[in-house]
């Protein structure tokens, strides 16, 4: 399924929830109920969207430059309630062959604790999710709710890293990506043990490598070294930077970190469309990162494999 593809579909789906919302269903049953399978609630990496909240003079700007940079394309723009509070944003999903994004430009407060969570996590049954999560040690700070597409709800793991959990009404398909985005945390040395004991729980993932003496010149202080811990499960990538809370700036600003073929022409786009290069690009171990702030302050870590 191609990008045109999928925009319509979700378009559709959101144009039919937003009726939705309008004419209520019966209420809904949150009853717990156990994965007794063990399995992960995890629908594929392409759905998981990083959730990025700009200012609504700064939404058009922002997604021209990412789409410039990345490739792919917005849906339509979408106005609605979409918190279990009263409150207002332009919503936009913007699709690319490195990652999808969540896009809110809020005209009204936003509720709290909304706009603190990092990404956006879609799953097969929200109540065995929830389990899953409390059973791992993760707490709900949200409870479910209705939204424009379906079902939502906020966890919260040790160290304070948040995320939201989501639920279609109607199951999207969508393709694989070219390449898969990388969730990047900072975790202080009390929590990250925790952390990724909970999150491996609850996702069935595995660590990948976890690098006690990494060069820190690849988080803006080099000549010394930082715990990098790399984690893959069904929901993608993952990168902990287990740091003493020293971090230059924009270093812990950086949401997702995005693999591309090329770094210098994906740095060049960038700066075509309107981004701003914060941290040029950088030799680590396995990788050339830098690290762009686009239109609207949303700031990106892209990096490129390097050759073997």
């Amino acid at each position: 399924m191609n990008l045109l593809q999928r925009r319509k579909l979700v378009e559709s789906a959101l144009v039919f929830t937003l009726v939705a919302l309008l004419h209520p269903a019966a209420p809904v049953c949150f009853a717990q109920r156990h994965n007794a399978a063990g399995k992960s609630v995890a629908v594929g990496s392409q759905y998981d969207t990083t959730h990025v909240y700009v200012a609504p003079e700064d939404l058009d700007a922002f997604v021209a430059s990412f789409t410039a940079t990345f490739g792919g394309q917005g849906s339509k723009k979408v106005v609605a309630n979409i918190l279990p509070e009263p409150s207002s944003t332009t919503f936009q999903y913007v699709w690319t062959p490195v990652g999808t994004l969540s896009v809110f430009a809020f005209t009204t407060p936003i509720p709290f604790p909304f706009g603190s969570e990092r990404t956006g996590y879609l799953v097969t049954d929200i109540n065995e999710a929830l389990s899953a999560a409390r059973s791992s040690g993760a707490e709900v700070i949200v409870e479910p709710f209705h939204d424009p597409v379906g079902l939502d709800a906020v966890i919260q793991w040790d160290g304070g890293v948040k995320t939201q959990l989501y639920w279609h009404t109607a199951a999207p398909s969508y393709g694989p990506l070219d390449t898969i985005p990388e969730n990047r945390l900072y975790v202080s040395p009390d929590r990250v043990d925790g952390f990724v004991r909970q999150f491996l729980e609850f996702t069935r993932g595995k660590v990948l490598t976890d690098d006690k003496k990494a060069d820190a010149g690849e988080i803006g202080t080099p000549g010394q070294v930082f715990r990098r811990i790399r984690i893959e499960s069904p929901f993608g990538k993952m990168q902990v930077n287990v740091t003493d809370g020293h971090v230059p700036y924009p270093f812990g600003r950086e949401l997702t970190g995005y693999q591309v073929a090329d770094l210098d022409s994906t740095v060049a786009k960038a700066k075509a469309s309107g981004a701003k290069v914060l941290f040029e690009p950088y030799t680590a171990w396995d990788r050339i990162t830098s690290v762009l702030e686009f239109p609207g302050g949303y700031i990106a870590e892209v990096h490129a494999l390097k050759k073997q």
